[in-house]
């Protein structure tokens, strides 16, 4: 007989067991568990690995999920919340969203996480065996939703949260995009000139026994060691990006280059300043729906993407479970400023903790908010400087090599 380990909680608690169980298939463990009132949070075969999952037409949806993304989370929770808010349960909605969904991602989606549902899996669970679309954040929320029963609530929150993000991410696109959009238009025209215009100014004045001007000059031997040099410079730069993106997807390379960034002068401000941003309000977010305090950060930490803050975040969460309070535990970190930190114990003192965190949040997000414009105006000036730099430069070499033509001519 199979044995299964499980990871569960027990129905209004936040408290996570881990135990075995014998069981003689996947669907029969979920109901054994389910019957002794637990929420299922994982479940995993011994020996064993996952079977691809079906959907309703037959085929299997493992190939269509591999085609998912990111992009696909924040409609698929904006359409769930919607269904939930009308009545629905969490499991009839993503059946009714598999079925009534005309987009093939966001179908193929739903399919999957209605076939795990359909064995008996709760939705955090479904949700999770899809990384590339639901992070580690997202799963965790949607866990503690569950075993408190605030999914809407949870949802709601999640939703507001995406969708600041979405809407910041966007911003700072468009800010780019009019210096992107220059600096590809002064770059075909300097391509123009490089390889057409001034190749013809130099057969003229070698026509005639004359060099071209310095400027010219410099931009032909530009010209030549990017038409020779480029392919081997740019095989170089994509065998070094390559080898650094396998490298950080290794434990210590992973943890290595996050604690790099973290020494960064600039970086660094903003790497800590999104760890706690999302700290914070993930903390909030599990403390207001029942969470207690030392299971909440336990959840919270994993959130956090830089591997050398969650380390650090960690111990700050071992010191709370040894007793001591959370704004004393944090301000050991050196990573949150002394006026936070006193909101911070405010609030813990008076019980409104959560509150206190989500204020904090919001002040992380509108200083991050207010650097990143900062940042991307200053870039932008900066592409916009050099970008009109180049463009004179190319001008001054045109005309000089003409008014050196020109010359050649009344001689």
């Amino acid at each position: 007989m199979p044995r299964y380990n499980y990871t569960a909680r027990t129905a209004g608690s936040a408290t996570a067991a881990e135990g075995t169980l014998d069981a003689f298939s996947r669907r029969e463990a979920l109901h054994l568990l389910q019957a002794r009132g637990l929420q299922v949070v994982r479940l995993d075969e011994e020996g064993g690995a996952l079977r691809p999952l079906t959907g309703a037409n037959g085929n299997s949806t493992a190939a269509a999920a591999q085609r998912l993304g990111p992009k696909e989370r924040l409609p698929f929770l904006e359409a769930l919340v919607d269904l939930i808010n009308a009545g629905l349960s969490a499991g009839e909605a993503v059946r009714l969203l598999a079925v009534r969904l005309q987009e093939p991602k966001l179908k193929a989606l739903c399919a999957s996480l209605w076939a795990r549902l359909g064995e008996g899996s709760t939705l955090s669970l479904a949700m999770g065996e899809h990384p590339a679309v639901f992070d580690r954040q997202t799963v965790n929320l949607i866990a503690a939703g569950e075993a408190t029963g605030n999914l809407k609530e949870v949802l709601s929150r999640l939703i507001q949260y995406l969708t600041e993000q979405r809407d910041l991410r966007r911003k700072f696109l468009e800010t780019l995009a009019y210096p992107l959009f220059i600096c590809c238009m002064s770059g075909g025209l300097g391509l123009f000139l490089l390889f057409y215009l001034v190749p013809k100014l130099l057969a003229i004045l070698t026509s005639q026994g004359r060099d071209l001007p310095l400027a010219a000059r410099l931009l032909v031997n530009g010209s030549n060691f990017l038409l020779y040099g480029g392919p081997f410079l740019a095989a170089g730069l994509v065998l070094a990006i390559i080898y650094v993106q396998r490298w950080r997807q290794t434990q210590a390379g992973r943890r290595s280059s996050d604690a790099w960034l973290l020494r960064l002068p600039v970086v660094r401000d903003f790497v800590v300043q999104a760890a706690i941003l999302n700290f914070t309000h993930t903390l909030a977010v599990l403390i207001e729906n029942g969470v207690t305090t030392a299971e909440a950060l336990r959840l919270t930490e994993r959130a956090v993407d830089n591997t050398r803050v969650q380390e650090i975040l960690h111990e700050a969460t071992d010191r709370v479970i040894e007793g001591a309070s959370l704004c004393a535990s944090l301000q050991r970190t050196n990573l949150i400023p002394p006026l936070f930190l006193d909101r911070l114990a405010v609030g813990e003192q008076t019980g409104h903790l959560a509150p206190s965190l989500r204020q904090i949040a919001q002040s992380y997000q509108v200083d991050l908010s207010r650097r990143l414009n900062l940042a991307v105006r200053i870039s932008s000036g900066t592409v916009m400087f050099l970008t009109f730099g180049f463009v004179a430069f190319l001008a001054y070499a045109v005309v000089s090599s003409l008014l050196q033509v020109s010359s050649g001519f009344r001689l």
